[in-house]
């Protein structure tokens, strides 16, 4: 194998790649890349075994082969090179019982190293998914759905069905939820043109969103790969495709049956403030401070004569605080008693000046969304009962 290609352009695929290679100590081979060159294209894969990621880069193809090498060592030494041309080439080795210790000469203007491997044969295979039924979104509205609830998600292990985010295909658009039965995030997204009307609904893992998320963040890079417009979403039994451009990330899906949460969603309520989201954030984060440990508990309490809502805690070794705001409030005078955290969660998700806070009464769930007719984002929180 002979390869060469532009530092910038090596650097952004192991970036992408070298992640997933995880230090393995029962399975060596896994903490490695796969290079593979052929027909010149340069293709570099990792896995854990439950994730596989694959990423093809630009550069040019000398002679055809495969190795694979440590992902975090290479990664390391690749984004420290100077940003000129790099040269990758392993010496042909006549003698299959050294085969083990050839090696991966990296050369790049003044700089040369040697970098021991394993050949390729010891890596494991990535599953494929047969390309039929695609479902496509533009890319930043998918990063964006993602970021608005993987927070949600729970850590718990008792209950693996809801260690992810549910993604439901239907009606032409893609809903994602996630919940860890205290709170729940419920975000559409409009599928394109392209995409099958077949409805589907399939369980992400979080640590696959995460992935993606951090491969997504690294396209404000000028270095990026390729201009990435949609991202493309294929299934298959219990496996989901995502393909960014040149990059393909496979896993498998959480099994189990997703809650049926449209049940604990509010059908009405008896109270609707509209606030502003900034002036929303202070309150609560300056009320936090006196909120009770371990419970972090604030009152919420809206006032449509005043057309006042106030945040409010008490702590008996520290204090009391009180936070008014003026704003839209209609309906009944009612209070709750929510987890300040899971609050902020919710505000800082909402991209928008305005938030609706709507609930029926103290010991129902709270909704909040965005101000704005047809917002395609809620977020509910259960109460604290006193």
């Amino acid at each position: 194998m002979k390869i060469s290609c532009t530092q910038e352009n090596l650097n952004q695929g192991l970036f992408v790649v070298s992640h997933i290679a995880s230090k393995n100590t029962a399975l060596q081979i896994l903490n490695n890349v796969l290079i593979q060159a052929s027909e010149n294209t340069i293709k570099l894969s990792a896995t854990n075994l439950e994730i596989g990621v694959s990423c093809i880069v630009r550069g040019k193809v000398e002679e055809e082969g495969d190795f694979t090498v440590q992902s975090r060592l290479l990664a390391d030494y690749v984004g420290l090179l100077p940003k000129e041309r790099v040269d990758l080439s392993i010496a042909k080795n006549s003698d299959p019982k050294e085969s083990k210790d050839q090696v991966l000469g990296v050369s790049c203007k003044n700089n040369s190293t040697k970098v021991k491997g394993h050949p390729a044969t010891d890596f494991p295979l990535i599953p494929q998914i047969d390309k039929k039924n695609v479902y496509a979104l533009d890319y930043q509205d998918f990063h964006q759905a993602v970021s608005q609830t993987i927070f949600a998600v729970s850590t718990s292990e008792t209950r693996p069905e809801i260690n992810g985010v549910l993604f439901n295909f239907a009606d032409g658009k893609l809903t994602l939820a996630a919940t860890d039965s205290y709170r729940l995030a419920e975000k559409s997204v409009a599928l394109g043109k392209k995409s099958t009307s077949v409805p589907q609904k399939v369980i992400v893992p979080t640590r696959t969103l995460q992935e993606l998320q951090r491969i997504l963040g690294s396209f404000k890079d000028p270095a990026a790969i390729s201009d990435i417009n949609e991202v493309e979403i294929y299934l298959a039994e219990n496996q989901i495709l995502f393909v960014l451009g040149n990059i393909e990330l496979i896993s498998r899906l959480v099994e189990g049956q997703y809650p049926d949460y449209q049940q604990i969603i509010p059908q009405q309520q008896n109270t609707t403030a509209t606030l502003n989201v900034s002036e929303f954030i202070n309150a609560t984060k300056t009320t936090s401070l006196f909120t009770r440990s371990g419970i972090y508990d604030v009152s919420l309490e809206f006032l449509p004569d005043k057309k006042e809502t106030v945040v409010s805690s008490a702590n008996n070794q520290l204090g009391e605080n009180i936070s008014r705001m003026s704003g839209e409030v209609s309906g009944d005078s009612n209070s709750i008693v929510i987890n300040y955290r899971y609050l902020l969660d919710g505000l800082q998700n909402i991209n928008t000046e305005q938030a609706e806070v709507s609930l029926i009464d103290s010991n129902s769930p709270c909704v909040l969304k965005p101000a704005k007719k047809d917002a395609d984002y809620l977020y509910i929180i259960m109460p604290i009962k006193q």
